[in-house]
């Protein structure tokens, strides 16, 4: 019985304990959410992820896990940031390279290049140099015997043979028929040119299409009637074309109208005429040169010199009247900077009294340097819209101006005497800061200074580095030198200097900005004062250190214009914004070895990439010589530059003014025979290799 009653029990506490785990478990537990599977690390994470794995144990804690990955991947992040930046420093030397290889083109091969050209432009200069016409839309055109005939024939080029065969043809050129030299239809051959597809290359085509004319049996002996199949020798047709090179040379064909800049001094600082004979003999001089017309100064500080709003014009109403009596056309200048703070001047024209007046109790209306010198030659560019000129803006005061000029003298406005209205901008008249001035102990090669540090161009400057999410940029550069340093001797123009950082881009972005700003604003308001009257604006030809890769004196001087940019672009798209002309300081100066090789001037080069530049905008250029430019040599490179004889498109300056030299220079040094330049200009056959100086 004990037995069976111990049985019993193991059997009941045997079911209890399999009801026990056949439970169900409860509904309240919250289920295991499901892992994400975790992605495979690539590139340099994933090397990274296979260090830290090779490293740390099995058994590493989770935490440390996660902090070895978090630094691995910020290391890889470094990583990419640093090849990102290899390749760009290997992109801008790449830039560098075929920067220098297109200037040498420029200035060896006299490749006429545009300002930023590429390898298309190399091979449109050398199919032009082999005397292809390229198109806007670069279809090759060649220029063939002017043929009077209508019908048109396929030359086909055999090249085992070296000839070409004719064969007739009545259809519109194609792909297909260039290639199975057959045509269709009728062609008009006027004018008589090559079309050459521009899916095809000059080397793969097969045929091309010419104009067949009456007289072409007498040119061509050994071609055959229409409908015969005979070979031209390829010597008789590049002989025959040879024989009108001679007709590209612009020299006989392009007048390019010249004007004399009359003296400084004409007018005395009391608003008078100084010497009104002697202005009448150098007039009839002028005109038997057959010069087109006169450049007169019209000076802001004699004008409106001691009271504002107060215009003296009685001078130059009896200097205008002068020249009226010689037929002769005149070209006025808005003076709005002073003259003579040079060792060379023998005039002085400083700024309106009232202006310095002005000066003495707010000094920040002019341009100041780093060190907190002030240069009167012109205006700050910071006050052009700052009511500090007695309630008026810089702006303003040059609109009174001119609006005065052109109320004063609208007769001789309606008589047509005035050709064109040059506005002065910066200093010497040129769009441009005053950053290289004699005044200032400036010395030729110096790179300059900035002139930034008046206190509203400075607050200009703190504005647009809070509007870039960098206020601490609002600063000029403090190892930019003297005026007299050169590139290499600073840190910010030197190779690889902080031009090219992030700030340096910045600042001098904005620094060119407010020059282009600044003609802008005021050639707003010179459109509406003289209305349909051409206007001129004089831009300066900052050559020394063209070769280096910042271009210091260029950067200072407000043209953001270094290796590989374009800075003159946004400036010609204001002045083509105004329709205006833009007048070209040429120097006409032969560079030494020595001081190329010193200074690394290329007065050509910059010349190229000005003029092509504005001529690519569509711009209208004119052209200045200087005035230290009266030799031989200076008037010939001059002329060229002016007509260039080999421009496909036979672009040219649209007038030319030539300064006098000072009475110091003239009976030393000037051109010697004007007659014979004054005539190249005008285009009277006269050869520029026979002129006898």
């Amino acid at each position: 019985m004990l037995w069976q009653s111990k049985r019993l029990e193991f059997r009941k506490n045997a079911k209890s304990s399999i009801l026990h785990q056949c439970k169900p478990r409860s509904h309240n537990r919250a289920p295991t959410p499901t892992q994400p599977q975790p992605r495979r690390p690539r590139g340099f994470a994933a090397t990274a992820a296979a260090a830290a794995a090779s490293v740390s144990p099995t058994g590493t804690p989770s935490g440390t896990a996660a902090a070895s990955t978090g630094s691995s991947s910020g290391k890889g992040k470094r990583e990419r940031e640093k090849e990102k930046e290899r390749i760009k420093l290997r992109e801008r030397h790449r830039r560098v390279i075929t920067s220098r290889m297109l200037a040498g083109l420029r200035q060896y091969g006299n490749f006429h290049l545009p300002a930023r050209a590429d390898m298309n432009d190399v091979l449109a200069t050398l199919a032009r140099e082999a005397g292809w016409t390229v198109e806007p839309d670069d279809t090759l055109l060649f220029p063939l015997p002017n043929i009077n005939n209508n019908n048109c024939h396929v030359l086909t080029c055999d090249n085992a043979q070296g000839a070409f065969s004719v064969r007739s043809g009545e259809s519109p050129l194609s792909a297909s028929s260039l290639k199975n030299s057959s045509v269709e239809a009728t062609l008009d051959c006027q004018p008589p040119v090559v079309r050459i597809d521009e899916s095809f290359s000059p080397a793969s085509l097969d045929s091309v299409v010419i104009a067949e004319g009456d007289t072409r049996s007498e040119k061509y002996p050994s071609a055959s009637p229409i409908n015969s199949v005979e070979c031209l020798e390829a010597d008789q047709l590049i002989q025959d074309i040879h024989s009108t090179e001679h007709e590209n040379d612009f020299t006989g064909i392009q007048h390019v109208p010249v004007y004399i800049k009359l003296a400084t001094g004409v007018i005395n600082n009391f608003c008078q005429l100084a010497d009104p004979e002697g202005v009448r003999q150098e007039l009839s001089h002028m005109n038997s040169l057959n010069v087109d017309g006169v450049i007169v100064d019209c000076w802001w500080g004699i004008v409106e010199s001691w009271n504002p709003q107060k215009y003296v014009w009685s001078g130059y109403r009896e200097l205008f009247n002068i020249i009226q009596e010689f037929k002769m056309k005149i070209q006025v200048v808005m003076a709005f900077h002073e003259y003579g703070r040079t060792d060379s001047a023998d005039v002085l024209i400083s700024l309106p009294h009232w202006i310095l007046e002005i000066g003495k109790e707010n000094q920040d209306i002019f341009f100041t340097d780093c060190e907190g010198r002030r240069t009167t030659e012109c205006l700050s560019w910071g006050i052009d819209k700052e009511c500090v000129l007695n309630g008026r803006t810089g702006v303003k005061v040059y609109f009174d101006f001119m609006r005065s000029f052109r109320t004063e003298f609208d007769d001789l406005f309606a008589e047509g005497l005035f050709s064109a209205v040059e506005i002065g901008l910066g200093s010497s008249g040129e769009l441009r800061y005053p950053s290289f001035s004699e005044g200032m102990g400036w010395r030729y090669p110096g790179i300059g200074e900035f002139q930034c540090y008046d206190k509203y161009l400075q607050q200009n400057l703190r504005k647009a580095a809070k509007n870039r999410g960098h206020s601490f940029w609002a600063r000029g550069p403090d190892n930019a030198g003297q005026y007299n340093s050169w590139p290499h001797e600073t840190g910010f123009f030197c190779e690889r200097g902080y031009y090219d950082i992030y700030y340096g881009r910045f600042f001098l972005h904005w620094y060119a900005q407010t020059l282009t700003d600044h003609a802008d604003n005021v050639l707003s308001l010179a459109s509406l004062a003289f209305e349909e009257t051409k206007i001129v604006v004089k831009v300066p030809a900052v050559y020394w250190w063209y070769k280096t890769s910042s271009h210091a004196a260029e950067l200072t001087a407000g043209y953001y214009n270094p290796t590989n940019q374009d800075g003159y672009s946004p400036v010609f798209e204001v002045l083509k914004k105004h329709s205006v002309t833009m007048k070209f300081v040429c120097s006409g100066l032969q560079v030494c070895s020595y001081e190329s090789d010193e200074a690394f001037a290329d007065p050509e080069g910059l010349s190229w990439q000005v003029l092509n530049s504005a001529w690519d905008r569509g711009l209208t250029v004119a052209g200045e010589n200087t005035l230290s430019c009266y030799d031989r040599e200076g008037c010939l490179r001059i002329i060229e530059t002016a007509k260039p004889r080999n421009d496909p498109d036979r672009r040219h300056f649209s007038f030319f003014v030539y300064q006098q030299p000072s009475p110091s220079v003239q009976g030393l040094v000037c051109f010697p025979d004007l007659d014979y330049f004054i005539k190249c200009m005008h285009g009277k056959n006269i050869k520029i290799n026979s002129l006898s100086f």
